[in-house]
């Protein structure tokens, strides 16, 4: 009988043993972790197994048995999210599982300053490890899921160009290059509101044309107080006949930026070039802000025709021919 007794207190002790060690294998931080923050991609699809055998192989976890037992437990491998998932070296098994089971899915802000082009903006797809730059641009030549984005103009490199709104987005990482351009002209699209709609009708404008003279202002505009000033001028050189003569369309045909243009740059043949070519050019040459497209929509009214930037990075403003040149002349510009 005493040896009945001893050994079911054995047991006993046993199983309370095996339960304390395996609970802390379940609640105790891994040892060695050094606390270093590890993004965890999980896949669709992807079994607790393999979820295991990866945490392992990145050092999250030691115990592979343990982890899967307690995701089965859990009901993980039935609701777990695939995203990507801010780990750290150091947590329990508990606490990964704790993660995973709320979904507590990693987003990565994506941010596209405002004035960027499309090939900018493929450039960071890239850079951010979001996509493939080549493939962002091959969508982005016929991108126009919108009417006001389609055009059979041939001269236009991209029909997405001025229509991805500058902003900070924040994407899973297994977003890619059609969902972030989708995204993008989203976001333009909220903002072409009834009210815009009826403005742009008042002043005659198409949505096209908005959007190239909000991006010519972008580029050219250095502070705040000048947009609506720099749209006024423009405004009235195209209701002169005059040509535009804006250095950002040089820029934008030369792909990148340079410091100083010269008399033969502005000479560079191409339809984008305002000093040979009357009227707006063919296509928007960067995505505009929410402040360029408030100075498109409602320009200074002024009598100005000319401006001239200076080292503060400000314009001067002229009404003349003659006060342009005195103007250039002081501040050293084009």
């Amino acid at each position: 009988m005493k040896r009945v007794l001893w050994g079911g207190v054995a047991l006993a002790c046993l199983l309370i043993g095996s339960f304390f060690y395996w609970n802390s294998s379940l609640t105790a931080p891994k040892a060695g972790g050094d606390g270093q923050a590890v993004l965890f991609r999980v896949t669709p699809g992807m079994s607790a197994a393999a979820i295991a055998e990866q945490l392992k192989k990145e050092q999250l976890i030691d115990n592979v048995t343990a982890f899967r037992t307690e995701a089965k437990v859990s009901g993980l491998e039935k609701s777990l999210q695939a995203g990507t998932y801010r780990l750290t070296r150091g947590m329990s098994i508990r606490q990964i599982i704790d993660v995973f089971a709320k979904g507590r899915v990693e987003q990565i802000a994506f941010t596209v300053p405002e004035g960027y082009t499309v090939a900018q903006v493929a450039e960071l797809v890239e850079q951010m490890r979001l996509g493939k730059k080549e493939r962002f641009l091959e969508l982005a030549r016929n991108y126009a899921p919108y009417d006001y984005m389609q055009t059979d103009n041939p001269d236009i490199a991209y029909k997405a160009e001025g229509f991805l709104f500058p902003s900070t987005y924040f994407l899973s990482d297994d977003m890619r290059e059609e969902q972030i351009m989708a995204m993008m002209a989203k976001e333009f699209d909220k903002r072409l509101t009834p009210d815009t709609q009826r403005q742009l009708a008042d002043r005659g404008l198409t949505v096209r044309q908005w959007v190239i003279m909000a991006s010519l202002v972008e580029k050219e505009a250095q502070v705040e107080q000048d947009r609506p000033l720099i749209a006024g001028v423009f405004y009235n050189r195209l209701r002169e006949e005059m040509p535009l003569q804006s250095c950002a369309t040089i820029q934008y045909i030369l792909g990148y930026p340079k410091a100083e243009l010269t008399v033969a740059d502005t000479k560079l043949p191409s339809p984008y070039n305002t000093y040979q070519h009357a009227g707006l050019p063919p296509g928007p040459i960067a995505n505009a802000g929410a402040a360029a497209f408030s100075a498109a929509l409602a320009p200074a009214q002024t009598d100005y025709k000319f401006f001239v930037v200076q080292a503060n990075g400000a314009h001067r403003f002229s009404r003349t021919y003659d006060e342009h040149l005195t103007a250039i002349q002081q501040v050293g510009g084009l």
